[in-house]
């Protein structure tokens, strides 16, 4: 199945955070690593902090969604994330945006994600990977909810890290 994961940086070596995201997921059983998107660096949504770099990460998987998000959770806890302040400065962010065609609404997990619709710092990377896909419960494509999305300050920064 196919899966898509947003990534984000803003604190450290932003690049090399990347680079460890992309190691971690080509590491795991059950995950291959199919293509990235190119990185954008973005202002920052919540409170005053450094800009980010962003991407989208293709996966084609074995894991159920649930598996996959603790994979994510993990990757982040070995880039030393630490989740004290909501929508803050984080070293790594890792986000479940679409599971096949899965709908999850659980306490923990939520897919789509819920407010991929209106992230363009997620949407203008994702539209690279898959511009026609329909987002489940949006019915709408990825390029037709990135036209729609707010605007954001987001510049191309380069090619994914290896």
């Amino acid at each position: 199945m196919r899966a898509y994961v947003g990534v984000g940086s803003n604190l450290g070596d932003r690049w090399a955070n990347l680079a460890l995201a992309a190691r971690a997921l080509r590491a795991a059983p059950g995950v291959a690593l199919v293509r990235a998107s190119h990185v954008f660096d973005s202002e920052p949504v919540g409170p005053p902090q450094p800009r980010y770099l962003n991407a989208v990460l293709e996966l084609e998987t074995g894991l159920s969604p649930a598996a996959l998000h603790a994979l994510l959770l993990a990757a982040e806890r070995a880039a030393g994330r630490r989740r004290s302040i909501r929508w803050g400065p984080r070293t790594l962010d890792l986000d479940l945006l679409l599971h096949a065609d899965r709908v999850v609404r659980t306490p923990d997990l939520v897919v789509p994600h819920p407010a991929l619709a209106s992230r363009r710092f997620v949407l203008a990377p994702l539209a690279e990977l898959c511009p026609d896909r329909v987002v489940p419960l949006a019915g709408l494509t990825v390029t037709e909810l990135l036209q729609r999305a707010p605007p954001l300050d987001l510049v191309p920064a380069g090619l994914y890290p290896a």
